[in-house]
């Protein structure tokens, strides 16, 4: 449903803010780009929305090409963009009749539609209050309706959570998963939140300057650091502690160093053994043993924690 081959963006100055990435995105799949604020996932949307020309590569939509066939390809897509696109001064069922006649949606088909997808997110006793009045939570679901009026193939999110608290933030990921069982939609999710990844995703991209570099399901990327690793913190050099563990070991070509923090996956040894010889080396008073996340991985890819760096 989505296909990307060496498709590139470079800005005035030489600034290449994605550079050369190929993937595919099968139909019904949710596919996630992970990355910090600047990875290149925000200009990839954008040109996969036709709203920013790639400098070079090419890019599908159900077949269309964005490029050469951009009005075709937005008829298949739409899109819930980070910042608020909505009308604050119309009611939510105004803005959503505005965008069912802007996409040319037949009235009795939209009228149908819009009860259905309000019914479906709740929205049902807010429809007709000025949205003005609706939460941050509230006016996004209403967004995600909008988006889906036209009954689009595809369905891009860009950091579809920005902003929102924890609580309103889980009660939304949970409309998405719903919706995309209801519609069979193919989505692109945009998120620095690897949460969200874990519960939406089907495959995730992790992109860093602009680059993807790892693509796959998140279990087998946290499989790519085994089932279980410690972590400690490290006085003094850790690249100089990282590389005693490896000369004993303890350490092989997975483990890493981040600023005094050693993460080192347990690749046949148990966590007790590993604990003892990282005490008996003397280089951590506390260490700790838990399972990989995607954290870890992004951690490793990149050298900079996900969360610190969005």
């Amino acid at each position: 449903m989505i296909e990307v081959e060496k498709l590139r963006k470079t800005y005035a100055g030489d600034v290449e803010a994605v550079k050369d990435i190929d993937f595919e995105v099968a139909a019904g799949e949710v596919f996630g780009l992970l990355g910090p604020n600047g990875a290149g996932k925000s200009t990839t949307i954008g040109m996969l929305t036709t709203t920013v020309r790639p400098t070079s590569g090419t890019a599908r939509l159900a077949g269309f090409d964005v490029g050469e066939q951009p009005l075709a390809a937005r008829r298949v897509s739409s899109v819930v963009f980070q910042d608020p696109v909505v009308d604050r001064s119309l009611t939510g069922l105004q803005n959503l009749d505005l965008h069912a006649r802007l996409w040319s949606v037949d009235p009795a088909m939209a009228k149908q539609r819009i009860e259905e997808l309000v019914e479906a997110v709740g929205l049902r006793d807010l429809v007709d209050r000025p949205l003005g009045t609706y939460s941050g939570g509230e006016r996004r679901r209403l967004e995600i309706v909008r988006s889906l009026v036209s009954s689009p193939r595809v369905l891009f999110l860009d950091e579809p959570t920005v902003g929102l608290d924890p609580l309103i933030r889980a009660e939304l990921l949970d409309v998405i998963a719903e919706l995309r069982g209801r519609d069979e939609l193919t989505i692109l999710v945009t998120t620095h939140y690897l949460d969200e990844a874990e519960r939406l995703c089907d495959r995730v991209a992790i992109m860093h300057s602009g680059a993807i570099v790892a693509l796959d399901t998140p279990e087998r990327l946290r499989a790519g650091l085994g089932r279980e690793l410690v972590e400690l913190r490290v006085d003094g050099d850790a690249s100089a502690a990282l590389a005693s563990l490896r000369a004993h070991g303890i350490a092989h070509e997975t483990a890493f160093a981040v600023g005094s923090t050693l993460t080192v996956p347990l690749n046949g040894h148990t966590s007790s053994e590993a604990v003892a010889a990282i005490h008996e080396l003397g280089l951590a008073g506390a260490v700790s043993a838990r399972q990989p996340t995607l954290d870890d991985v992004y951690l490793r890819l990149t050298g900079g924690r996900l969360a610190e760096a969005a």
